[in-house]
Order: structure tokens, then C-alpha cells, then sequence
């Protein structure tokens, strides 16, 4: 399967200023998650940046960026202007990788991309769950399945609801009960990614405050790569940059 990666970044940020060149190792973070997505065998990587100094630090690190307007409302708007931009064709696989992500596992990427296909024109990831905790977390996006592997639905709530588990018990999962929280990598086969933007905005995706939810509304599939354990969390405060700082300096 080939694929190209497109790296949203952008340097505002409310809780971690500047967080795209923040130094990780003697690089900055926006070149390190480039350089997973490089390991996954990405045919063509590109940070999608609206600010100078982010193309200046990819330039330096020879990592291929490209400018975009300031105003998109999402990073799915900010690819799909960088792909238009490089006249990709409309049946290539562009994988939304977020530029907060240096510890990424490089094969979630590549699983990612491989479940596009004719008939599947976006794809995504998630894991199983194994505490409760997590189950009843508003914060943690769960997904439900069909049989084929697509995504049902996702929801803030805990689903699947166990009815008789957790009528007897809410501080441990039920017996064979395995709820999937969703992790947020997405793949698009491009002439999807250039409809989505343009797709009405869904009362369900108003509600529970997940986009995604925009597709499932207008009746396009979602396939959903199941990986066995969690990736590693992305960097969003100043304790995770140090975490992740740790882990580069070792």
C-alpha cells in the first residue's frame, strides 16, 4: 500500500506555546514525527504548516513543508488544501498524522493506510480497553464495530452499554466485555478527503463534540485497524513534553 503523510502543524497553541519546535534530542518534535512516518515507508511526507519558522525547521532537517492559509477550522481542512496544493491523484491514501505525535508507532500508520480501499474511503484505529475507569471516562472516544471491521458508531459514552454487567458492577469490566477506545490517526483516499470539508456538519458530531461522526451521518464507512495495546500518548502539556524529552535523550 502506498501512501503519502501529511503533518499538520501549527505553532499557536494554548497550553504548550511553540509546541511543534519544541526540542526533542536535538531535533525539533515536527521533524521527529516526520521521521516516524518516514520508518512506516510513507511514499511522500509533508508538514502542513501556516507559519515560517515550522517550514524554516523542516527545511533545515530536509523534511518537505508546505505553506497553507491561517484560517482552517480543523487539520482535515489544513491536508486537504495540502493535497490540492501537490495535485495528488484522487486515489492516493493521504494519512493525517498529528504533529504531537514523536512516539507514534510507524506500523499503526501503515495498518492505518491498508484498510483504504475501493469501496472504504476513510480509515482509522483503536484499541481495547481494560479498566473500567477508562470504560466511564467522557474523555476517552469509544467505537463499536460491525462484523466487517467498520465503525458502527463512536460516542464520549460507554458502548457497548453491558446491561447485566454493570447492573451488578461499575468498578470492573464484565467478563469477555471489550470496549475499543478509538485513537485518533486517520486515512483518507483523497477525492474523500476533498468532499469532507464540504459535508454538512452532523447534529450527532454537534452533540458529542467528534467529527468523525460528520461521516457515519452521511453514510460513508469508516474501516477501524484494531491494534492490541495503547500507543503511546501524544504531547499536549508540559509534563508530557518532558516525558517525551526523557525518552529522547536516553
Amino acid at each position: 500500500m502506498s501512501f503519502v503523510v501529511i503533518i499538520p502543524a501549527r505553532l499557536a497553541s494554548t497550553r504548550l506555546p511553540n509546541k511543534p519546535l519544541a526540542d526533542l534530542g536535538g531535533k525539533p518534535m515536527v521533524v521527529r514525527v516526520a521521521e516516524r512516518a518516514r520508518e512506516a515507508g510513507a511514499a511522500r511526507i509533508i508538514v502542513a504548516t501556516d507559519h515560517a519558522d515550522i517550514a524554516a525547521a523542516c527545511a533545515a532537517h530536509g523534511v518537505e513543508a508546505c505553506m497553507t492559509r491561517a484560517d482552517h477550522p480543523s487539520g482535515t481542512d489544513r491536508i486537504a488544501e495540502v493535497a490540492r496544493t501537490l495535485a495528488l491523484a484522487p486515489d492516493a491514501v493521504v494519512v493525517n498524522l498529528q504533529g504531537d505525535e514523536p512516539l507514534i508507532d510507524p506500523a499503526l500508520l501503515a495498518a492505518c493506510a491498508a484498510r483504504i480501499g475501493a469501496d472504504v474511503p476513510m480509515a482509522t484505529c483503536a484499541h481495547p480497553l481494560s479498566g473500567a475507569d477508562d470504560a466511564f471516562n467522557p474523555n476517552v472516544v469509544k467505537v463499536v464495530l460491525d462484523k466487517a471491521g467498520r465503525a458502527l458508531y463512536f460516542s464520549r459514552a460507554t458502548i457497548p452499554w453491558h446491561r447485566d454487567g454493570f447492573a451488578r458492577d461499575r468498578e470492573t469490566l464484565p467478563a469477555g466485555y471489550v470496549p475499543l477506545r478509538h485513537i485518533g490517526l486517520y486515512a483518507y483516499r483523497n477525492d474523500f478527503l476533498q468532499r469532507y470539508p464540504q459535508l454538512e456538519a452532523a447534529p450527532l458530531e454537534a452533540i458529542e463534540a467528534l467529527e468523525q461522526l460528520r461521516v457515519l451521518w452521511h453514510g460513508y464507512p469508516i474501516a477501524v485497524h484494531v491494534t492490541g495495546e495503547a500507543p503511546h500518548a501524544g504531547v499536549d502539556t508540559p509534563e508530557d513534553l518532558a516525558r517525551v524529552q526523557l525518552y529522547f535523550a536516553s
